[in-house]
């Protein structure tokens, strides 16, 4: 169970520090409890975890009336980069990465020291990646490089003009600037915290622009032709903006609500302009592409690159502050978890 914030776990025989959540009717109860391995859910491998990184998906589990945890308690953590220690599949002692599918949502997650997944979920870590990077890179790192893998097979080449990424200073945004700088785009990265744009800058943003520059006349049906392609980690009003300034058959990969479920739009812009919505899925891609994308990830980033990312790395107690900054939008690039800290 849990218990307060601050306070050492119980030293059980055999038991873990966990951190977790759990409903107790209108509230959520979160802190930092233990485990022992008999609570972990059923799956052929266990792994000790030895980083993970807060996403926004995690902020939002300790919100009272949230949709996103499907069991109470849970362990959260939809990132999770460790060493296997018993599997019938993969080799005690191989570094892995896990994210995606049920993890931290309807089973327990990566923010505890021990996890227990199926090994038909697990990731050898490529060669040339370190496990605190590939932790870094994480769940935002992946939705970037899918977003521009839909883009890239849409027809988006380097060249074409200028790419928006908006949510810029974000994980995925973050992850999403370096990676389309780094592949010689033009990125125009746009974002609502203006002291931000040193840092989009070093990550390789040839422009940034605030949310506003996105603003166009409410009484057009259609903007001017901006954007050669865009990674979109916002939705609502701003997806509804960059769908109305793309360029004629240029595509939006969609992958964040941050700003909005609702999608307030019309058939124009994918009627007269030939535009696409490709929406953006990390939670069920197969596995065999989820590999796939981790082996372009190894070499898609300079290691100093990746640690300019990290605000903070943390332990489990410094979890509270850190998921309610995240639900609240106050995250800049990464933070990392050390659970066995």
């Amino acid at each position: 169970m849990p218990v307060d914030p601050g306070t050492d776990p119980a030293p059980d025989p055999g038991s873990f520090a966990a951190y977790l959540v759990e409903r107790q009717g209108d509230r959520v109860r979160h802190g930092v409890g233990t485990l022992t391995p008999s609570e972990l859910p059923d799956g052929d491998t266990l792994v000790r975890v030895d980083w993970s990184a807060v996403n926004f998906k995690d902020g939002m589990v300790t919100r009272p009336g949230n949709r996103v945890a499907r069991i109470s308690p849970l362990v959260p953590g939809v990132d999770l980069v460790g060493t296997v220690i018993e599997s019938p599949r993969v080799a005690a002692g191989r570094p892995v990465i896990v994210h995606g599918y049920d993890l931290g949502v309807a089973r327990h997650g990566a923010f505890a020291e021990l996890a227990r997944v199926p090994s038909d979920w697990v990731i050898p870590l490529p060669e040339g990646l370190t496990p605190r990077h590939a932790a870094v890179i994480g769940t935002a790192g992946f939705t970037a490089a899918l977003s521009l893998r839909r883009l890239e097979r849409h027809g988006l080449v380097s060249g074409s003009g200028p790419v928006l990424v908006t949510g810029a200073s974000g994980g995925v945004g973050s992850m999403a600037v370096a990676l389309l700088g780094a592949r010689g785009f033009e990125v125009v990265a746009s974002t609502g915290k203006s002291d931000e744009a040193p840092y989009l800058r070093s990550l390789g943003a040839a422009e940034v622009i605030g949310r506003s520059d996105l603003e166009i006349d409410p009484g057009r049906t259609l903007g001017s032709q901006r954007w050669a392609g865009a990674v979109d980690c916002v939705g609502g009003t701003t997806l509804a903006a960059v769908l109305r300034t793309l360029r004629y058959g240029a595509a939006v990969a969609a992958s964040g609500l941050t700003g909005g479920s609702d999608l307030a739009t019309t058939v124009y812009p994918f009627i007269v302009r030939g535009v696409a919505l490709l929406g953006i899925d990390t939670v069920e891609t197969p596995i065999d592409e989820r590999r796939s994308v981790w082996e372009d990830l190894a070499t898609a980033f300079p290691a100093a690159l990746l640690d300019d990312m990290v605000q903070a790395e943390i332990g489990l107690k410094g979890l509270d502050d850190a998921l309610a900054t995240i639900a609240s939008g106050g995250v800049r690039g990464r933070i990392l978890v050390r659970p066995g800290r």
